[in-house]
């Protein structure tokens, strides 16, 4: 749970990143920016600010906002119905974000640093993005990202979003925010 004055900071932040890297919002979209702190309480640890601009049947488009060390945890978009999960594209648009998918690496060479409740991270190939640089992530495969020491905006490109079937590897995480004060 986090407070209504670090959720408005948050999204204060969120905003004032995204104009730093060019990209303009209405004041409708600063408002509609989510700030998911995954029911852990350590927003600046473990968190994520994003706009989302649309999520249609077959397609959605996303800027996420990391503050610097900021760890979106480590999850992944499994099947729903005869849909194979969320395929999804990741472009660095500002600063660094660090991307660890499955398929090699190990947690004592990769290059950010584990957030304290890091025995709930398990996958460790690294993908280091810089501006005008992406990776793509395959429908159910887990993933996790940080924002480098500047913090990072990351277009993601996607299809369909259901962030709700999302399954995360720490089973505290929950997706829905919860708002105090």
């Amino acid at each position: 749970m986090i407070t209504q004055t670090e959720y408005r900071s948050a999204q204060e932040e969120a905003v004032r990143q995204l104009n730093a890297t060019g990209i303009t919002l209405t004041d409708a979209e600063k408002e509609r920016i989510e700030v998911a702190d995954f029911g852990l309480g350590r927003l600046t640890v473990e968190g994520l600010q994003l706009i989302t601009y649309t999520n249609t049947e077959r397609v959605c488009a996303k800027d996420l906002v990391l503050t610097p060390g900021q760890t979106c945890p480590e999850h992944r978009h499994p099947p729903v119905g005869d849909d194979p999960g969320k395929e999804e594209t990741f472009r660095c648009r500002s600063g660094i974000v660090y991307v660890y998918t499955e398929g090699g690496g190990n947690k004592d060479t990769i290059s950010a640093t584990l957030p304290a409740s890091g025995s709930h991270y398990t996958v460790f190939r690294e993908s280091i993005l810089r501006p005008g640089e992406q990776v793509m992530i395959p429908p159910d495969t887990l993933h996790w990202f940080q924002g480098g020491t500047d913090g990072a905006v990351v277009s993601e490109f996607s299809t369909r979003s259901r962030d709700e079937y999302d399954i995360f590897t720490d089973p505290r995480v929950g997706r829905i925010t919860e708002i105090s004060g």
